[in-house]
C-alpha cells in the first residue's frame, strides 16, 4: 500500500462519474472541510492484507500525532501505484473499512467515496512536515486455502470394513500401534492406516524409485525450473505417452467427451473463489497484464465453466466431460516433494460426470469403478494385491446410503480403510481412494471418484427436468488412474519392491 499524506487547511472534492458500473452514486456528491486535517492519499494491491491496513494505520496514526492533527480524510487514490496493478473493488473497499475502524478510535475519520471519478481541491498547509509518503509492505504470508486450513481441525472416526463380515470396526492410533482390528496378513492396509492417521508427508529417505528414474534415463529434476518440475527424457516421455493414450482411449470407450481447457483462471471470479476455499491445495498465483490468476489444479474449473453454459436436459445425463491435464499445478511443501510420487506440476486425467440425481450418481460410480479397474489391469497393477482402499464419508450421507457404501465395499471384494467425517466442510460427500504402497510405507493415491453435491450450484450449472423445472445436477470426479507421474513412480516402486524379494521386475 502507498500513501501519500498531506497535512491541510482545507479539502474539497465533488464526486462526478462512477468508475465501477455496479457502484450507487453517494447520498453526498460532495463535501468541503474547512478545518485543518491530515488528508491521507491511499492506493492498494490485490495482495495487501489486513496485517498491511493495521501497519498502514499506524504509521498514520503517528504522522497524526506528531503534527497534533484530530481529523484525518481517507482519500482513495489508485495513481500512487505507479503501474502497479491495482486491488481490486471488494479488496479496495475493505481496506479502506479496516484503515476507518483502526484509526476512528483516536481520531475522527472522514471516507472519501471509493470507486468514483471525482474533482478536488486541497491546501497544503505548507510547513516541513506537511508533505509526506510512506509505502507499506509486510513480509508476506504463504496462502492457503480455507480448506487446508480446516483439514488440520476437522474431526473425523477411523474404521476398518470388512465386506467379509460386513462389519465396521473402529480403529485408533495409540502411539506407533493401531488398535481395534488385526491386520494378520494385511500389512498393507495397516500401513496405509498408520499413514493417514499420523499425517506425517514429509520425505526423510529418497524413494528407491528417484535412483531407477534416473538410471533408466526416465526423468531427472530440472534444476532451471521450480522444485517438484521434471524433465522427460525420450524413454520417459515414451513411456508417459503410452499410459496417457490407454487412460484417454478407456475414457472415449466409456462414452466421456473429450475437451480441453486453459491452464490459468481468474482468482476473483466468484464461483472459482468459492471453489478454492473448499479444496485442500496450495496454488501458484501469477499476475499477468489484466488480473492476478492461479494455475489449475485438477480440470475442474474449465470443465464447470464449460458446462454451465451448454443447455442439458435430463435426456442428456449422465453427460461427461474428460480432459488430460498437461499440467495441472499444485504448490506442494518441499518436503514432501518426491520424484515422480509428489511433484508440483504433473499431467492428470480429469473425468466429470454430470448426473440428475443421487440415485444415477450412485449408478454411475459402479459404472466408472469398473472403468477405473480396466484402466489399472492394463498399466499392470492390480487392485487386490497393488492397492488399498481408503473412503473418505460424510457421517450424514453413510447413515442415508448404508445399502449402496456396502454394496461399493463388497465390489472392492477385501478390508478397506474408512473415515467418517462429523460434518460436511468439503464439497463432496463420498470419496474413495486406490493407495499404493511404496518401499518406504508411504501410501500414494492414484485412482479417485467423489460425489460433489455442491459445485453445480455454485458454477450455475442446470438442466431441465421432466417437469420443465431447472434443476442442479450432482457432480462425480473421476480420475481413472491418478496423476501419469504417480502411475509411473508405482510402476517403478512395483518393480524395487520385486527385485528386492528376488522376483523378475
Amino acid at each position: 500500500m502507498n500513501l501519500l499524506l498531506i497535512h491541510s487547511n482545507k479539502l474539497s472534492y465533488k464526486v462526478l462519474e462512477k468508475a465501477f458500473k455496479e457502484l450507487k452514486f453517494p447520498k453526498q456528491k460532495q463535501k468541503e472541510i474547512k478545518k485543518s486535517c491530515l488528508v491521507v492519499f491511499f492506493a492498494a494491491v490485490e495482495k495487501d492484507s489486513l496485517k498491511v491496513a493495521q501497519k498502514a494505520a499506524s504509521e498514520i496514526k503517528k504522522v497524526a500525532q506528531n503534527l497534533k492533527e484530530k481529523r484525518i480524510v481517507l482519500y482513495p487514490y489508485v495513481h500512487l501505484l505507479f503501474g502497479k496493478k491495482p486491488a481490486s473493488l471488494e479488496k479496495a473497499q475493505k481496506l479502506q473499512k479496516a484503515l476507518k475502524n483502526l484509526l476512528q478510535k483516536d481520531f475522527e475519520v472522514i471516507c472519501v467515496p471509493l470507486g468514483f471519478y471525482k474533482s478536488f481541491e486541497i491546501e497544503c498547509k505548507g510547513h516541513p512536515l506537511s508533505e509526506l509518503s510512506r509505502v507499506i509492505e509486510v513480509e508476506e504470508e504463504e496462502k492457503v486455502s480455507l480448506a487446508l486450513k480446516r483439514e488440520k481441525t476437522l474431526k473425523s472416526n477411523w474404521f476398518i470394513f470388512d465386506p467379509s463380515k460386513r462389519k465396521e470396526y473402529p480403529i485408533k492410533l495409540k502411539g506407533e500401534e493401531i488398535v481395534g482390528f488385526d491386520f494378520s496378513g494385511k500389512e498393507n492396509l495397516e500401513k496405509l492406516a498408520r499413514y493417514e492417521m499420523k499425517k506425517k508427508r514429509i520425505v526423510e529417505i529418497e524413494p528407491p524409485h528417484i535412483s531407477l528414474m534416473k538410471r533408466l534415463e526416465i526423468a531427472d529434476y530440472e534444476k532451471g525450473s521450480d522444485p517438484g518440475n521434471l524433465k522427460f527424457f525420450p524413454k520417459g516421455r515414451l513411456i508417459k505417452a503410452l499410459i496417457e493414450d490407454w487412460v484417454t482411449q478407456n475414457m472415449v470407450q466409456a462414452g466421456a467427451m473429450e475437451v480441453e481447457t486453459p491452464i490459468m483462471y481468474d482468482i476473483n471470479h466468484p464461483a472459482l473463489k468459492k471453489y478454492l476455499d473448499r479444496f485442500p491445495a496450495r496454488q501458484y498465483l501469477i499476475e499477468t497484464p489484466n488480473k492476478t490468476v492461479f494455475l489449475r489444479f485438477a480440470a475442474c474449473f474449465g470443465q464447470f465453466l464449460m458446462a454451465s453454459s451448454l443447455p442439458l436436459t435430463y435426456k442428456n445425463l449422465p453427460f461427461s466431460l474428460y480432459e488430460l491435464t498437461r499440467y495441472s499445478f499444485r504448490v506442494e511443501q518441499h518436503g514432501e516433494l518426491a520424484g515422480l510420487r509428489r511433484l508440483r506440476a504433473f499431467s492428470m486425467p480429469d473425468c466429470h460426470a454430470f448426473c440428475k440425481d443421487l440415485e444415477e450418481a450412485k449408478k454411475e460410480i459402479f459404472k466408472r469403478f469398473e472403468v477405473t479397474k480396466k484402466v489399472q489391469t492394463g498399466l499392470g497393477l492390480d487392485l487386490k494385491s497393488d492397492f488399498e482402499i481408503a473412503l473418505r464419508l460424510v457421517k450424514d450421507f453413510y447413515q442415508e446410503n448404508k445399502k449402496f457404501v456396502w454394496e461399493f465395499i463388497e465390489k472392492i471384494n477385501k478390508p478397506i480403510l474408512v473415515e467418517i467425517w462429523e460434518k460436511r466442510f468439503f464439497y463432496f460427500v463420498f470419496k474413495y481412494e486406490w493407495n499404493f504402497i511404496d518401499a518406504l510405507e508411504k501410501a500414494a493415491a492414484l485412482s479417485t471418484d467423489q460425489i460433489d453435491v455442491e459445485n453445480a450450484k455454485n458454477f450455475e450449472i442446470t438442466y431441465i427436468d421432466k417437469d420443465q423445472k431447472r434443476k442442479y445436477p450432482i457432480i462425480l470426479h473421476l480420475s481413472p488412474s491418478g496423476a501419469i507421474e504417480r502411475v509411473m513412480y508405482a510402476l517403478l516402486e512395483k518393480a524395487y519392491l520385486k527385485q528386492k524379494q528376488g522376483k523378475p521386475a
